[in-house]
């Protein structure tokens, strides 16, 4: 079956947690698991002064361990804890013991700390064991063990697009008096409708009675149609929440979740996130917001950007409520609001893939990674890479420590502007991977930057920090893994003669491109567990000698650097034979 995502409840005041998966007929499957506990690592001054003042506290289990802090080995001790929410109430009171040197990992969600520990990758199949029984629809397993990830890849999934309009003949949409007056729907198991209170001779109109049929109507579908994602966008800040206060107002109960629970609302990032137990949603807003750089993030915007044409019709968003109210005019609305859930669709098949391989590798639900930013992706990785590692992971910076960092940046690469002017008979000269090749080439890592002065180390320019050529820092290893694997994966895309084979393949080695070239930048981000100014500096202060040695090489061949940037530059071609007449 196939791991979709993960939470965990509550249950005779123990944690239970919840993998909700998708068996090979697409019934939902919901497998319980409630031998795994929380816990935190605490560094102790002295170990046993400090595991007898733990044993104080209300604790499940102390034990002695070996970990690895920044490559050097220490001994911690495991704090086990009967329930996560015990851990925010003591961590601060164990953090403060005279016996306590510093606690570790105690701010990573119970549900993640589970996917890692277990190795388990969401959007992945997964074999699963234990007692089975139904209620309704949904079939649970009590877990005997953790379930198994399989190496076979799923790519089949149900998806479903939708879009609502609101009459708003007073500007803004105010869900305290303005009505929805349609859902569209479009999905890739041939479903194409607007289901809506009013009808019409289009034979993809569905007409209800009211606004509550609506409603109620986009609650069947969804609900029959059991898709495994469903696509949105804005709607974490719009098309869901204006849903779930009309569903209110209207009396209706939102229970889409294959558990029978309510569409729920939470904290993620910068926004709040609309979450439906068992489906995933997915706000391409956010997606799109982390990977195209554009002047506006409208919905026509970012089709032309990715289809190099105009969305098929457009309606301005004060108008809608004119076009609702024209019996002439209506069908235009119905066409209009089609065509967008249609292009919400057509992103989707776009966009998606890279999202599900960037969530099979990094290892969270997808729900997750389509809001996180790239930087965070990298640091969900490394979160799960230091666990295999046996590494501690670094805590966030205090409010202190972030506004020190705030004050330290690094200098960028090296940028020549551009020469005004037509170039004809242009050279572009690129770096292959050329940070993470440095990263890599020169070591350069937290546990690898050291002080003293040694033979065996490689020296930064400008700054003169220095880095241990051995052994292989953490992240130097990670990025190395990264970039084998890819060239892997295009050695296989080269071979195959299978299309569909060649772009899963690309689809692969894009999101590892991305972690790798992402991997630099993050050094530099203030609120990054491994943020190391020293590492950000040198990093560019080598890319920057290199993109210049090698313009000066260029220019020995008559070449004419007209444009550099970071990692690449632009030139003309000049012989010195015909620039000497």
């Amino acid at each position: 079956m196939i791991l979709l995502d993960a939470d965990y409840k509550t249950e005779n005041k123990k944690p239970v947690v919840r993998l909700f998966c998708k068996d090979n007929n697409r019934r939902p499957v919901i497998a319980l698991d409630r031998s795994f506990k929380p816990y935190i690592y605490v560094i102790p001054k002295d170990i046993e002064k400090c595991k007898e003042k733990l044993e104080k506290f209300d604790v499940e289990e102390i034990k002695v361990i070996e970990k690895r802090d920044l490559g050097k080995k220490i001994k911690v001790l495991k704090v086990v804890f009967l329930h996560p929410q015990e851990v925010p109430k003591v961590r601060d009171k164990i953090r403060k013991l005279n016996e306590v040197k510093e606690i570790r990992e105690y701010d990573i969600p119970f549900y993640r700390r589970y996917l890692i520990d277990n190795n388990l990758f969401p959007m992945s199949k997964i074999i699963a064991e234990g007692k089975e029984y139904k209620r309704g629809d949904v079939t649970f397993i009590e877990l005997e063990k953790p379930p198994k990830v399989l190496k076979d890849v799923y790519h089949d999934y149900k998806i479903l697009a939708f879009d609502i309009e609101v009459r708003n003949p007073k500007g803004m949409p105010r869900p305290e008096k303005d009505e929805i007056i349609m859902i569209s729907i479009v999905g890739n198991s041939g479903i194409k409708k607007v289901i809506s209170s009013e009808g019409s001779t289009l034979n993809f109109v569905e007409e209800v009675s009211n606004e509550k049929e609506i409603l109620e109507r986009f609650k069947e579908i969804v609900k029959s149609e059991n898709p495994d994602i469903i696509i949105g966008y804005n709607s974490d800040n719009f098309d869901f929440p204006y849903i779930r206060d009309r569903a209110r107002k209207l009396g209706i109960k939102l229970d889409l979740g294959v558990d029978g629970s309510e569409i729920k609302f939470v904290r993620r990032g910068f926004s709040t996130a609309a979450m439906i137990k068992g489906i995933l949603h997915v706000d391409l807003y956010w997606v799109i917001r982390q990977y195209i750089r554009l002047d506006t993030y409208t919905l026509e915007r970012v089709y032309y950007e990715l289809f190099g044409e105009e969305k098929k019709l457009g309606i301005p968003g004060d108008e809608l409520w004119k076009y609702w109210d024209s019996d002439e005019k209506r069908d235009e609305l119905f066409k209009y609001s089609l065509d967008d859930a249609e292009s919400t669709y057509k992103i989707a098949k776009k966009i998606l893939p890279l999202i599900l391989e960037l969530t099979r590798i990094v290892g969270q639900p997808l729900s997750d990674i389509a809001r996180m930013t790239t930087g965070q992706q990298v640091e969900w990785f490394l979160i799960r890479k230091a666990f295999e590692r046996n590494e501690l992971v670094p805590n966030k910076p205090s409010k202190a420590e972030l506004e020190e960092r705030k004050r330290r940046r690094p200098v960028g690469g090296y940028v020549k502007e551009p020469e005004k002017g037509l170039h004809e008979d242009l050279v572009q000269f690129d770096f292959k991977s050329l940070y993470p090749s440095i990263i890599i080439s020169k070591n350069v890592s937290p546990d690898t930057l050291t002080n003293e002065d040694k033979k065996d180390v490689y020296v930064a320019p400008e700054s003169g920090h220095k880095f241990l050529k051995k052994p292989k820092g953490f992240i130097p290893s990670i990025i190395g893994e990264i970039l084998d694997e890819r060239a892997e994966i295009k050695e296989k895309m080269k071979k195959t003669k299978d299309p569909l084979e060649k772009k899963i393949l690309n689809v692969q080695q894009e999101a590892l491109k991305r972690l790798a070239n992402t991997m630099y930048g993050v050094y530099g981000y203030p609120n990054f567990r491994w943020y190391c100014i020293e590492c950000a500096e040198a990093i560019t202060a080598w890319g920057r000698k290199y993109i210049k040695e090698t313009i000066k090489e260029a220019e020995k061949f008559g070449f004419h650097t007209v444009y550099a940037d970071t990692d690449g530059f632009y030139a003309t071609y000049k012989p010195k034979s015909r620039t000497n007449k």
